[in-house]
């Protein structure tokens, strides 16, 4: 098994964070959110996913309200996209650069700092889900300049990038980008190359839907048979397999899975003990990759 931790905006970390977005589902019980986020903290948890759009800033108001300076959690935001509770969709596109910039003073405010450690820039290039349209088709050029000028004003701490296509992350490498999220897992692995120019970049890569199967239609790690048999094998959950699986393949990945259940978090947490043998892990790595790409509808 490779090293626990692994960098992360030149902070070491470990390799299993949390994810925020499902703190949502606890927002009529904010107590035991607050509560799981700091049980999250106790479990080692150092890097915290979040985002305005979470739960319309439900998210953010639990992590201002959990978490402590002294805790030392390094908290990650994204822009892109803005809370829409009126809307068919919970959340509008906003990818112009003043729309980013008002997405970074956004989380400015409802986290109460005066400077975001890391903001990762969403695109809308790559894996599941919605595409650009109109005026919200931005070269990623004119977003770097913007998020650049937030770093240099220090507002942001740091860039990353999520669902950027290979060519996008070779145009935003001088920006000094810090990690990439992209929808990867043992069932979907189209963007092998690049997480290898992240690893030989020193970027770190932060996988969403870890275990694929966000959408309708999509694989899933935990319908695999040979999933499952590992699983078994080794007195663990088919989710422990495929979160584990994603640390074995690469040193520089960092899970963020999210959670609104307190033993699912500790089983989440316990996934990075999880160590395979060369023929274990011979056996996931031959299940076959197939697209996470899904029709617009």
């Amino acid at each position: 098994m490779t090293t626990p931790t692994a960098l992360l905006a030149g902070r070491t970390v470990l390799r299993v964070g949390y994810g925020a977005l499902q703190l949502e589902r606890l927002h009529d019980r904010r107590g035991e959110a607050v509560a799981l986020l700091r049980r999250a903290v106790e479990l080692g948890v150092d890097h915290v996913d979040t985002a305005e759009f979470y739960g319309f800033g439900f998210a953010n108001a639990v992590i201002r309200e959990a978490l402590r300076p002294e805790d030392g959690v390094l908290v990650v935001t994204k822009v892109g996209a803005d809370p829409d509770p009126g809307g068919r969709r919970p959340l509008r596109l906003a990818q112009r650069p003043e729309q980013l910039r008002a997405s970074v003073e956004d989380n400015l405010r409802s986290l109460g700092v005066d400077q975001l450690p890391v903001v990762n820039l969403r695109r809308l290039d790559s894996g599941p889900g919605l595409r650009p349209e109109g005026d919200q088709v931005v070269d990623l050029d004119d977003q770097l300049a913007v998020m650049t000028a937030l770093r240099d004003e220090g507002k942001i701490g740091a860039i990353g990038l999520s669902s950027v296509t290979l060519d996008g992350l070779h145009r935003a490498l001088p920006a000094d980008i810090v990690c990439v999220q992209n929808a990867y897992s043992l069932v979907s692995r189209d963007d092998e190359d690049m997480l290898r120019l992240c690893a030989a970049q020193g970027v770190a890569w932060v996988p969403f839907f870890p275990l694929g199967g966000a959408f309708p239609g999509l694989p899933k790690a935990t319908d695999e048979p040979a999933v499952h048999a590992v699983a078994e094998s080794l007195g663990v959950t088919a989710s422990q397999v495929g979160l584990a699986w994603l640390l074995h393949h690469a040193p520089h990945v960092l899970l963020i899975p999210g959670t609104a259940d307190a033993a699912h978090l500790e089983a989440n947490m316990a996934a990075g003990e999880i160590t395979f043998d060369a023929a274990t892990l011979a056996t996931l790595d031959a299940i076959e990759s197939r697209s996470s790409e899904v029709p617009i509808g």
